[in-house]
């Protein structure tokens, strides 16, 4: 928006110089023309007032000396005709002048002896004319006796307009380029307040709630806007806190309970004589346990959701070689074989604190009730060109319907053939919130041929090397 917003002044600014600058290089190149038209036309009538006293050899003699002085000194060409078109005195130039053929200046010359003078020479601009023909009557009226025709040279005024159109460019240039730094100090003061308010709402919506605009610059409707935005925050953020700490809260003081009616229930079931009424005991300890392991689910989800931890740099590698190391007695004990290849060296992510060990722990478990025996899961880990670090778990268990993907990362969700398995139905959810709020993803796929495999992505260090070139 700022690029866009300076190519319009830009545009506008440019259009405006443009506007000022060629009308008032074209009014002086025209006063120019007017100025030299008025020297030589002087000049003109003064040969003009020597031809029609001439009477004599001697005064033809005289006019003919003067105007080759004046050509010599001007370097112009004069020509002096009658009536009748003959040539009473010539004198030619240099230059552009000499090569300007008076005699073929029809329409001057017939303006001439008419009893009009030139009142109009070709606008002089620095590529010229090289020279431009005046002619000035002999005698006045009725007495129209000869005509006076000069080519004058415009080298002087050629440079002359030349030098004042180079100092009008350069003012507009200056004028543009300051101009310009306005502009771009006005863009850079309209654009800071809105390019920190949309840091700030990117950082919320990312779920940091301690994200703010800090800006206090900009015009006072995006200050305004700013003082809003903040108060708008600080109520949500107000607001969620308040339904997580209940969340946590309530979450924490039914524990106590629950442990002392778990542990009453277990102290009770020797006095339970063997029967339907030891099968229903089981059932009620299992049903506490269960709820026991529900509260302990919603408390680590408001502890996540809360995000009180800042972002930290980490190994992915090693996290994912020290979880599959810790989980592999627990896959053997259920007769599964647990693999991990292809993992670097070292795979440095920003995340969450231990989010990857979090993360990996949810999914592992995961595969750990829900592939039958004699299954495999495989991890692997390496680092996706567009920054990222990406980790596969994949299993070949029975799996779950496609339309039913988009079940298992949300809360409390299971598929109908699995009610009945152990567990709150919130760890895949947990992962999943702790990978958003770390900037990555969670997500879920089918494992051809048969089976799942879960995928997640956690960003790089923002000074981190591409893992391209690892």
């Amino acid at each position: 928006m700022r690029r866009r917003l300076l190519a319009v002044l830009m545009v506008l600014m440019g259009a405006a110089a443009l506007l000022l600058c060629v009308p008032l290089a074209d009014a002086y190149a025209r006063g120019r023309t007017e100025h030299l038209l008025l020297q030589r036309r002087s000049e003109a009538v003064r040969f003009a007032d020597l031809a029609d006293r001439t009477g004599g050899e001697a005064d033809r003699a005289e006019l003919s000396a003067e105007i080759g002085r004046y050509a010599q000194l001007y370097g112009a060409s004069v020509l002096v005709v009658d009536a009748a078109g003959a040539t009473v005195a010539r004198a030619a130039g240099t230059g552009p002048a000499a090569r300007t053929p008076l005699s073929g200046a029809v329409d001057a010359r017939r303006r001439a002896l008419t009893g009009r003078s030139t009142d109009r020479l070709p606008t002089i601009r620095p590529w010229g004319p090289g020279s431009a023909v005046l002619a000035e009557p002999v005698g006045r009226d009725e007495r129209v006796s000869g005509a006076v025709l000069m080519a004058v040279p415009t080298d002087a005024a050629r440079r002359d307009v030349a030098v004042r159109w180079s100092l009008i460019a350069a003012g507009a240039v200056a004028a543009f380029a300051a101009a310009a730094l306005v502009a771009a100090g006005i863009a850079r003061w309209l654009m800071r307040p809105v390019l920190d308010l949309d840091r700030a709402v990117e950082r919320l919506a990312a779920g940091s709630l301690r994200a703010r605009a800090v800006s206090d610059t900009g015009p006072p409707e995006l200050r305004r806007l700013r003082r809003h935005f903040n108060g708008m925050a600080e109520a949500v953020a107000d607001s969620l806190g308040r339904q997580r700490d209940f969340v946590a809260d309530a979450s924490h003081q039914l524990r106590n309970p629950l442990a002392t009616l778990v542990l009453q229930l277990e102290n009770v079931e020797p006095y339970v004589a063997p029967g339907p009424g030891l099968a229903e005991h089981a059932r009620a300890l299992d049903e506490a346990e269960r709820l026991e392991e529900l509260l302990d689910g919603l408390l680590s989800l408001a502890r996540v959701e809360s995000g009180a931890a800042e972002l930290a740099d980490q190994d992915l590698a090693r996290a994912v070689r020290g979880r599959v190391e810790a989980w592999a007695p627990v896959f053997g004990a259920a007769g599964l074989e647990l693999a991990a290849g292809g993992l670097p060296r070292e795979l440095p992510v920003r995340a969450l604190p231990d989010a990857a060990g979090r993360i990996l722990d949810a999914l592992l478990d995961n595969a750990v009730k829900f592939v039958p025996g004699g299954g495999r899961v495989e991890v692997r880990a390496w680092g996706a060109p567009g920054g990222e670090a990406v980790v596969r778990v994949a299993d070949d268990g029975p799996g779950v319907p496609a339309d039913q993907l988009g079940l298992l990362l949300r809360r409390f969700a299971r598929s109908p053939e699995h009610q009945n398995v152990r567990g709150s139905g919130l760890g895949l959810a947990i992962a999943e919130e702790i990978a958003r709020i770390s900037g990555g993803r969670l997500g879920v796929a089918p494992n051809l041929p048969r089976g799942l495999a879960f995928e997640f992505r956690l960003p790089a260090p923002a000074d981190g090397q591409p893992y391209t070139e690892r």
